[in-house]
C-alpha cells in the first residue's frame, strides 16, 4: 500500500509551458493549486515591489533632473506610481490571496503587469538615455539593474510576467547602449538580461516543485490518514495486556467491547475469567482457554492460539498472540497480545470445508467424506473384532431420464432419491453420493449378515417405488453391491472395490437386485477383459477421436478455448462412454499411451486455429504418477508448435489423494513448463483447500450440480459459488461454471462472480471441423450467439 500510495503521490515533472503559463498539460498533475500558490506567492511581495517602483523612480528622477526639464520626470514619475499601485493593487486582491484554485487565465493576465511596467521603465533610456552624461548614464543603469534584478528575485514565483518584465527593460538598455555607447557594453547589457531571464525561470521552478510537492505531500498525508482511519474503525483487532497474576491490565476499548463490557469493569480481573465468561463457575472450560491457561503458566510466547469466547449469549471465535514481558532485572511482567475476532473467516472456512464434503445437489456426504467414514467403520472393526459393510448404489435407467426429461428433472429426481435414502438410515449407517447417479452407504457394524441384507433389499424397494417430479411419474429402481469387511477387503479402497465388483454383477444380472461379493465374481471381470481388449488397439485402430466443448467468457460470452473431450467408437459395441472405459484404462494402465496420444492430438488442433484460443486437456492421476510425463507434455509442445500459455491441463482432487508426491512434483515441472493448471470438479470429490493455497491452480472449475442446484434458488448453492469464487479471487484463480444450459443461468453464473462458463447453452462438444470453424469467427459476437 506504501509503494501505492508514493507512485500516485511522486513528484510532479514539470513542464516548462505549463510552469510559464502557455498551456495547460494533459497530465496526472493538477495545475490548479500551484497557480494560485504562484498568484498567492505574487502578491505577498507585491507591496514591495511598489515601494521598489516609487524609490527606483525617485532616484531616476534625482539623477536625470540635471538634463531633462523636471515636469517631464515628473510626469513619468506619476505614471510610474500608477502603474506600480495598478499592478500591487491587482496582485492584492482577495482572488489571488485567498484562492484554493487559479486558472490558466489567471496566470496570463500577470503578463500584462510585466509589459506595463516594463514599458513605463523603458522610457528613461530610450527617451533621455541619449541626454544623460558619463555619471548620469552609470546612476540609471545602476537603477535599472537593481530594479530588475529584485524582480527577478521577488516575482519569480510568477516568471513569464517577470521574464517579460526584465526582457523589455533589458532591451531598452541595451538598444540605448548600442545606440549612444560600445557595442561592447550593449553585448554586456544583453547578456545581464538573459542571466536574469534564465535566473527568473529556475528560481520560479524551484518554488513551484516545493509548493507542488508540498501538495502532494499534504494529499498523501490525508489519504494515509483516511486509509489509517478507515482500518481503525472496521478492524477486529484488538491489543489486550494482564499483570504478572494474569489479571486485566488497562483494558483496551475495542478489546471491551469485542467482550460487550464496560472496560473499566474488567480491569484487575483474572484474565481466563473474562474470556470464560459464563462458563468459570461451571469450570466446563474449551479445550482452547485451558492451552492458553497453560501457555500462560509456563510463561512461553503463543501464535494464532483459538479459542471459543461467550459475548452476549453468542459464541464467538477468536485467535489470541501474546508474547511475556520482563522488566530490566528479568522479573516477569506479565503479558501482552493482540486478539482478534476470527468468526466470520471461521463460519466461510466451515462452510467450505462442508462444500468439500457434501454434495450441493443432495445435501449428502459426498466421496470423500464416505471414504474417511468406512476407514473409520473399518478400523473399529479391526479393533473390537466384529464386522463392517460397504454399500454402492448405482440408479437404474437414471440416464434415460436425463437424456428424455434434461438434466433439471433428474437433478430433482436425485434429490428426492436421497430423501428416500435419508430415511432409511439409522445411527449405524451414513448415505452418501459418490457422483452422477452412484450412492453409497458405511454401515459401521455389520456382524447381523441377514439384517445388512435387508437393509440393501429394502433400498432398492424403496428406490424402485415411483416418483412424481413436476407431474412426470418415473420409474428407475437401482442396483446395489454389498462388501463385508474385513473379509471382502482389508483396507477401504479394496472394499470399495469389492463392492463395486458386486455392483457389476447386479448390473449385468438386469438391475433392481443386490449382490454380496464373491472372489468368483467372474462375469464382471469378463465383460471388463473384454473392453480392455478392444481398449488397447483403439488408438492403433483409430476408433478415438476428440469433441471439442467451448468454453467463453462469462462478462462477454467470447470464446476463451474448448476443452477436449475423449469419444470412442467401436465398430461392434457402438459408442462407448468414458465413463465406462476411461476408469477402465486406468486400472489396466493404457490410460498413459491414450492420455499422449489426446494430448499430441488436441494440441495439433490448437495449432491450427486461427484464434489464441486454449485447448484444456483432462488428466489422470495415473499419467502424473510417470515422471516422464513432462516430457511427454514438453514434445507435444514443441511438435505441435502451440504455445505453452494456450495449453490448460485440467486434474481432479483424486490426484492430491495419492501416497507419496511424485503427481506433486510432475505438476509442478509442468507449470513450470508455462502451462495453465485447472481443478475439476470441485466439491464433487476429495475437496481439498490446502492444495489451492499450495498448487498454482490458474482456475477451480465448478462442478455443473452447484450451477443447476443455484439456478433453482438453493441459498447454500448460492452461498457456496460465492465462497468458491471469493477464495478463487484471493488466490488469483479464475472460476470456470459447468453445465451452463440457459440464459438465465448464463445470468446467474455472471451476478455470481464466476469468470468463465461452460455448458450446452453455449455449445455442446463439436466435431473438429466445426470447432475449428468456431474460431476463425470470434469478432463476430459470442458463442452463444
Amino acid at each position: 500500500m506504501t509503494s501505492q500510495i508514493t507512485s500516485q503521490f511522486a513528484k510532479p515533472r514539470i513542464d516548462a509551458r505549463a510552469l510559464l503559463g502557455l498551456y495547460d498539460p494533459a497530465d496526472t498533475t493538477d495545475w490548479g493549486p500551484i497557480r494560485a500558490a504562484q498568484l498567492h506567492a505574487g502578491s505577498q511581495l507585491a507591496l514591495f515591489m511598489l515601494a521598489a517602483n516609487l524609490v527606483g523612480a525617485l532616484l531616476v528622477t534625482m539623477i536625470l533632473a540635471p538634463v531633462v526639464p523636471l515636469w517631464q520626470m515628473a510626469s513619468w514619475s506619476a505614471l510610474v506610481a500608477a502603474v506600480g499601485c495598478a499592478v500591487a493593487f491587482r496582485r492584492l486582491s482577495k482572488r489571488h490571496r485567498a484562492a484554493v484554485n487559479a486558472t490558466l487565465r489567471d496566470v496570463q493576465d500577470t503578463v500584462l503587469d510585466g509589459i506595463a511596467l516594463g514599458a513605463v521603465w523603458s522610457i528613461p533610456t530610450l527617451a533621455f538615455g541619449h541626454l544623460a552624461n558619463a555619471n548620469a548614464a552609470l546612476g540609471l543603469w545602476i537603477v535599472l539593474s537593481l530594479l530588475m534584478t529584485a524582480s527577478a528575485v521577488a516575482m519569480a514565483a510568477l516568471p513569464l510576467a517577470t521574464i517579460t518584465f526584465v526582457t523589455i527593460v533589458g532591451a531598452s538598455i541595451v538598444t540605448t547602449l548600442g545606440l549612444v555607447a560600445s557595442p561592447v557594453l550593449a553585448g554586456a547589457g544583453a547578456i545581464f538580461t538573459v542571466l536574469l531571464a534564465m535566473s527568473t525561470y529556475g528560481r520560479g521552478k524551484a518554488l513551484v516543485v516545493i509548493r507542488a510537492s508540498e501538495i502532494a505531500l499534504a494529499e498523501r498525508d490525508e489519504t494515509v490518514s483516511l486509509l489509517l482511519r478507515e482500518t481503525e474503525e472496521h478492524a477486529a483487532d484488538w491489543l489486550w495486556e494482564i499483570d504478572a497474576q494474569r489479571r486485566v491490565k488497562r483494558a483496551n476499548s475495542r478489546f471491551a467491547v469485542s467482550l460487550g463490557v464496560d472496560p473499566k469493569t474488567i480491569n484487575g480481573t483474572p484474565f481466563l475469567q473474562v474470556l470464560a465468561g459464563p462458563t468459570w463457575e461451571a469450570g466446563n472450560f474449551a479445550a482452547g482457554l485451558r492451552d492458553l491457561a497453560e501457555k500462560l503458566k509456563v510463561r512461553e510466547p503463543f501464535h494464532d492460539l483459538l479459542l471459543p469466547v461467550q459475548v452476549n449469549g453468542d459464541e464467538r471465535w477468536w485467535e489470541m498472540s501474546a508474547s511475556p514481558r520482563f522488566d530490566e532485572g528479568g522479573a516477569f511482567m506479565g503479558f501482552r497480545g493482540v486478539g482478534s475476532d476470527v468468526t466470520e473467516a471461521r463460519k466461510s472456512a466451515d462452510k467450505i470445508n462442508k462444500m468439500a464434503r457434501f454434495d450441493t445437489l443432495t445435501g449428502l456426504p459426498n466421496r470423500l467424506l464416505i471414504n474417511e467414514a468406512l476407514v473409520r467403520a473399518m478400523a473399529d472393526s479391526e479393533k473390537w473384532g466384529s464386522r463392517c459393510a460397504f454399500m454402492m448404489i448405482d440408479l437404474d435407467r437414471f440416464k434415460a431420464v436425463n437424456d428424455t426429461l434434461g438434466h433439471p428433472i433428474g437433478d430433482r429426481l436425485l434429490g428426492r432419491v436421497s430423501e428416500r435414502l435419508k430415511y432409511l438410515m439409522s445411527d449405524n449407517e451414513m448415505i452418501g453420493r459418490l457422483g452422477g447417479d452412484e450412492f453409497a452407504v458405511v454401515v459401521r457394524d455389520a456382524s447381523d449378515t441377514q439384517r445388512t441384507e435387508a437393509l440393501a433389499q429394502t433400498i432398492i424397494d424403496a428406490l424402485s417405488k415411483p416418483y412424481e417430479v413436476d407431474q412426470h411419474t418415473l420409474y428407475i429402481g437401482c442396483s446395489v453391491g454389498l462388501a463385508v469387511g474385513p473379509r471382502d477387503g482389508r483396507t477401504a479402497e479394496m472394499l470399495i472395490r469389492s463392492a463395486d465388483l458386486a455392483l457389476y454383477r447386479s448390473k449385468d444380472a438386469g438391475g433392481g437386485v443386490f449382490h454380496s461379493y464373491e472372489p468368483q465374481l467372474h462375469m464382471a471381470a469378463e465383460e471388463r477383459r473384454v473392453l480392455e481388449i478392444a481398449l488397447r488397439q483403439a488408438v492403433e485402430k483409430g476408433e478415438m477421436h476428440l469433441n471439442y466443448q467451448p468454453v467463453v467468457d462469462a462478462a462477454s460470452g467470447k470464446l476463451t478455448g474448448f476443452e477436449a473431450l475423449l469419444r470412442w467408437t467401436h465398430p461392434e459395441m457402438g459408442n462407448i462412454s468414458p465413463a465406462k472405459f476411461v476408469p477402465l484404462a486406468e486400472e489396466a494402465r493404457l490410460i498413459g499411451p491414450i492420455g499422449e496420444w489426446v494430448l499430441r492430438t488436441a494440441c495439433d488442433e490448437a495449432a491450427r486455429w486461427e484464434s489464441p484460443a486454449r485447448v484444456a486437456v483432462n488428466v489422470s492421476p495415473e499419467q502424473l504418477l510417470n515422471p516422464s510425463f513432462v516430457n511427454v507434455v514438453a514434445q507435444a509442445l514443441a511438435q505441435s508448435g502451440l504455445p505453452a500459455n494456450r495449453l490448460e491441463l485440467e486434474v481432479t482432487e483424486s490426484v492430491f489423494m495419492r501416497e507419496g508426491t511424485t503427481a506433486i512434483q510432475v505438476l509442478e515441472k509442468i507449470l513450470d513448463l508455462g502451462i495453465r493448471l485447472s481443478l475439476d470438479d470441485f466439491g464433487t470429490g476429495y475437496s481439498s483447500l490446502g492444495y489451492l493455497a499450495h498448487t498454482r491452480f490458474s482456475s477451480i472449475k465448478i462442478d455443473r450440480s452447484f450451477v443447476q442446484s443455484a439456478s433453482k434458488g438453493v441459498k447454500e448453492a448460492i452461498a457456496i459459488i460465492r465462497a468458491v469464487v471469493a477464495l478463487a479471487d484471493s488466490l488469483g484463480m479464475a472460476t470456470t461454471a459447468e453445465g451452463v444450459e440457459t440464459e438465465e443461468e448464463h445470468l446467474m453464473i455472471q451476478k455470481l462472480g464466476c469468470t468463465k462458463v461452460q455448458g450446452y447453452y453455449f455449445g455442446r462438444p463439436l466435431p473438429v471441423l466445426e470447432a475449428r470453424a468456431l474460431t476463425v469467427r470470434p469478432a463476430e459476437g459470442s458463442v452463444a450467439a
